[in-house]
């Protein structure tokens, strides 16, 4: 899978089985939005009922550009439409809804002129730890502001000056600012052959 994943288990013991089933699941969502740029997915054993079992929450969100889709199967609903919920059931109902919003993502970006928010190439030009923020240099030749929190699947301490990045610009408070930070594509081969 090329999108960058994240799979977390919350008030539970991580299962292999789960994993296996959200990669696989992650995949097809893959082959249907190949542009997406990363994506995390959480699963939340919320309590233990003897009667009817555990009820798990599935948090879903699609990292795109321009746009973040986020879904997430409720307990509630668990309790409703099932007599013993279990967290494939819930994994299997969040994918469904992931699978219908994305589809409904791709239709609007076909209707779409133009992507406003399409992913940018560019390279960190400074980087300010104790302040976790730095900046990006970009295709145009200025720089522009990222926060610690923007980085997806890449640690904003693992980041140096110089690694060609990808990022999403938007407009902020102060203006432009870059929303979503990630790693180019092979940047890290870039890196080694430097050294």
């Amino acid at each position: 899978m090329d999108t960058n994943l994240e799979i977390a288990f919350h008030n539970m013991d991580p299962q292999p089985e789960l994993d296996a089933y959200i990669r696989e699941r992650a995949e097809k969502l893959e082959k249907l939005f190949d542009r997406m740029v990363g994506m995390r997915v959480a699963v939340e054993n919320q309590h233990r009922q003897h009667r009817t079992g555990n009820v798990y929450d599935v948090h879903i969100e699609l990292m795109v550009p321009g746009n973040d889709i986020v879904v997430s199967r409720q307990p509630k609903k668990a309790k409703e439409r099932y007599a013993n919920p279990d967290a494939r059931t819930s994994i299997r109902d969040a994918f469904e809804a992931a699978e219908r919003q994305l589809k409904d993502y791709k239709q609007k970006l076909r209707t779409d002129v133009k992507v406003q928010d399409a992913e940018q190439p560019g390279r960190v030009a400074q980087l300010n730890p104790a302040e976790d923020h730095g900046f990006i240099m970009t295709g145009a030749g200025t720089q522009l502001y990222f926060h610690r929190n923007s980085c997806v699947n890449v640690s904003f301490d693992e980041l140096v000056t110089g690694d060609p990045v990808k990022y999403i610009e938007t407009s902020g408070d102060t203006g432009p600012t870059a929303s979503k930070v990630w790693r180019a594509a092979g940047a890290d081969n870039e890196l080694s052959r430097a050294n």
